[in-house]
């Protein structure tokens, strides 16, 4: 006589899909091997880790081909399989090659850094903080009930505390730990009360769920979800860097290794940003009156302090080129909450999103190509200041060029063709949403930005100060610039590439 108790069992069963989870999966697996590994592989051949590490990511990455042919859901609830915890649809593919094409950049950057360091960053625990950080932030964009979003936020997120303060007797390392580690966990504290006051209102986590039950909220509970949407807006505000919640980003940039600033400012927004699409346009579009000003108004704040202080920024001072990057992917974060704030206006919302995918795929090869030549400059010149960049085309003239290159990407100027096409369709978002007023200060933001992009430009063909210094690349960090270069060319010459996402459904 079978027991009552399994056949409820048996209906609890959720099966997966494999596949689908294959590119978070790998990166958290490979992520323990070379944990366990570092254990047993002597001190000089602690390089392995590092490869291993680039071969992971470089699989992870691989394994979303297969996921083209369609969208793929799993850990659905069993009486009803349209309602899923995980959906790799083409969202979720784009922001997952994002992450995880640019987490192998980043790995690519750290292996020539973490030799440059000299035992002062511990390896084993380095790659397994930067495996740990990518699967989570993989998982993210794939995730669609609230508790999935937010452990992904965390997985994505803590390890990158980590990260940033590694570095052995750095007291300046530390000291933007701290400030991260503070900052982020504000955020997720305030996220995780917005989101039980939602799940208190509604009776679900499960995004779609979420979206039809609070249209219909009982009276006496309407106030305490209007709270839990304004607080998990809020809590997602601080993890894109949306000003005023942007306090932390120069002094973390600073003090984490530049691989890991260059990591943070492409992965991170990817992060805080999927997870802020989903929130909004998938789990609240009945809200779009509260979000969508909240948005424009932020867009509008972020912009403008993030160009401002990247203007600020004096050449001889120690760490300017950092900070000078630092405060220009605020301002960067600001073009990218346009789309976002548009879609509450527009009356095609999965078009206004499109905009920002593409506009952060370009943000993201170009960025990342950025850092790498601040590394590649930072290996002989600490201090790592915008001076130090003076007569870079007398030592190292390809590097100069695509650093230049890549600078005119940002400002949206020729040759950087694909910047100027992700600008225009994030203005053209504005303006198609009838926020004529945002699209006015993008443009003067647009300007600001070009006075230190290009005079950061000009600075690399000037007459160098003294005897050139030639600069030796090594190979890891070659190949960095190399692929990132060949993305931003490849792309201005074929934005359509980009573009096209904004007009095919995203969800």
């Amino acid at each position: 006589m079978s027991s009552p108790a399994q056949p409820l069992a048996a209906s609890l069963v959720q099966s997966v899909d494999w596949l689908a989870i294959a590119p978070p999966t790998i990166a958290a697996v490979v992520g323990l091997v070379v944990l366990v590994a570092d254990l047993f592989v002597a001190e000089n051949r602690k390089t392995l880790l590092g490869w291993t590490s680039v071969a992971g990511l470089a699989a992870a990455t691989l394994m979303l081909l297969p996921l083209l042919d369609g969208d793929r859901s799993t850990f659905c609830l069993t009486g009803d399989t349209t309602v899923c915890s995980y959906t790799a649809d083409r969202f979720t593919l784009i922001i997952q090659f994002l992450v995880l094409g640019g987490a192998l950049l980043a790995a690519l950057l750290s292996v020539t850094a973490l030799k440059d360091a000299r035992k002062e960053l511990p390896e084993g625990e380095y790659w397994f903080l930067l495996l740990s950080s990518a699967a989570g932030a993989a998982l993210l964009p794939a995730s669609r009930d609230l508790a999935t979003l937010i452990v992904a936020l965390e997985v994505a997120s803590l390890p990158a505390f980590a990260l940033v303060g590694l570095r052995h007797g750095d007291r300046k390392s530390s000291e933007a730990a701290l400030k991260f580690f503070l900052s982020s966990v504000t955020a997720t504290a305030v996220s995780l009360m917005g989101i039980s006051f939602v799940y208190a209102s509604t009776g679900t986590l499960y995004l779609t769920q979420v979206a039809d039950r609070i249209q219909n909220v009982d009276g006496q509970l309407h106030t305490l979800a209007q709270t839990g949407v304004v607080l998990t807006l809020v809590g997602f505000a601080f993890k894109t860097a949306a000003v005023p919640f942007h306090f932390w980003v120069p002094d973390t940039y600073v003090g984490a290794p530049l691989p890991i600033a260059a990591y943070l400012s492409v992965i991170g927004k990817a992060v805080g940003f999927s997870g802020l699409i989903l929130v909004t346009v998938v789990a609240l579009p009945s809200y779009a009156d509260v979000w969508g000003p909240a948005l424009a108004a932020l867009a509008a704040l972020t912009m403008t302090v993030g160009n401002v202080g990247a203007l600020r920024q004096q050449a001889t001072r120690a760490y300017s080129a950092v900070r000078l990057l630092a405060w220009s992917s605020v301002g960067q974060a600001g073009y990218l909450l346009v789309p976002i704030a548009a879609a509450a206006y527009s009356g095609d919302a999965e078009k206004s999103i499109g905009s920002t995918v593409a506009y952060a795929l370009m943000y993201g090869a170009v960025n990342l190509g950025a850092f790498a030549v601040a590394a590649l400059v930072g290996r002989t010149k600490l201090l790592n200041r915008v001076s130090d960049y003076r007569g870079l085309y007398a030592s190292s003239p390809l590097s100069a060029l695509l650093l230049a290159f890549f600078l005119l990407c940002l400002a949206g100027l020729p040759p950087g063709i694909i910047g100027l096409f992700a600008k225009v369709t994030v203005f053209s978002a504005a303006v198609d949403a009838g926020l004529g007023w945002l699209a006015v200060i993008m443009a003067v933001n647009v300007v600001i930005a070009l006075f230190y992009y290009l005079q950061w430009t000009a600075l690399l063909f000037r007459a160098p100060e003294g005897e050139p210094e030639k600069h030796r690349v090594p190979a890891p960090l070659t190949a960095a610039i190399a692929l990132t270069g060949v993305l931003g060319i490849a792309l201005s010459g074929a934005p359509q590439l980009v573009l096209r996402f904004t007009d095919t459904a995203l969800f």
